[in-house]
């Protein structure tokens, strides 16, 4: 067991602020962030994440508006599923389905923010936190097994790497949710142009509200560009007035 002394010490380190990383990390995992999205292999696996954040979007909104969560499924092709039991219709059911294409965005822009102020070991433990908690409602075995081991691997880093490394994984997974949640967006609009996805996010949006689905996807789009800006300025803005 801790110790009282010991204990103080992992709150401290939870809560502490760590170093601020050097430019040239900040940019380098801009960089790697950027890339994981737009090169194609990557992407594949790497859009895993965003899947992960984007159905804990809607069960997160499901909860906040009231909503039961009846499970979330997280599939091989990094497709997803969310299901929860409530009206139908009405503000939480909006909420709920505007959730998912937005959640990676503004995950990104919490950890840019919590990253700002250096709390580095604090955003992997939450994210480790967060993890946790989107287990218990797994309803299929790969989705069980994707979010063990991607908790293992924040958990490992957050526990036996060094600062420098802790920095850099936290920076490019930050990065990676800032620009991997504009580029679904896309996507999506692609398959509805071909006439797929007719049961997507801003079609059932379209069939709630009588607002065009198109409407819905700008929405999408602009909350998700909007975070990215937001998340640059805050990651930053902390050390470039100290290159100039």
């Amino acid at each position: 067991m801790l110790s009282i002394d010991g204990m103080s010490d992992l709150w401290d380190q939870l809560l502490g602020a760590q170093p601020d990383p050097p430019g040239l990390v900040v940019a380098l995992t801009a960089v790697a962030g950027l890339l994981a999205v737009a090169f194609r292999p990557a992407w594949r696996v790497a859009r895993n994440a965003v899947t992960i954040a984007h159905e804990g979007g809607h069960a997160l909104f499901a909860l906040l508006t009231g909503r039961r969560l009846r499970g979330i499924r997280l599939e091989f092709d990094t497709s997803g599923l969310t299901l929860s039991s409530g009206r139908p219709t009405g503000f939480g059911m909006i909420l709920t389905l505007l959730g998912g294409y937005i959640a990676p965005s503004l995950v990104g822009v919490l950890g840019a923010w919590l990253l700002g102020g250096n709390r580095i070991t604090l955003l992997l433990w939450l994210a480790v936190a967060l993890l946790l908690l989107m287990l218990i409602n797994i309803r299929n075995l790969f989705g069980v097994i994707s979010l063990l081991v991607t908790g293992a691997i924040v958990f490992a880093v957050s526990w036996y790497a060094s600062p420098e490394v802790q920095s850099a994984f936290a920076y490019a997974g930050v990065w990676f949710l800032l620009f991997g949640g504009v580029r679904p967006v896309f996507e999506l609009q692609s398959l509805r142009g071909r006439g797929r996805m007719r049961d997507s996010d801003p079609d059932q949006l379209a069939r709630i509200t009588h607002v065009p689905a198109l409407f819905w996807v700008g929405v999408f789009l602009v909350v998700n560009l909007g975070a990215l800006v937001v998340g640059t300025f805050l990651l930053a803005g902390q050390w470039l007035p100290a290159s100039i």
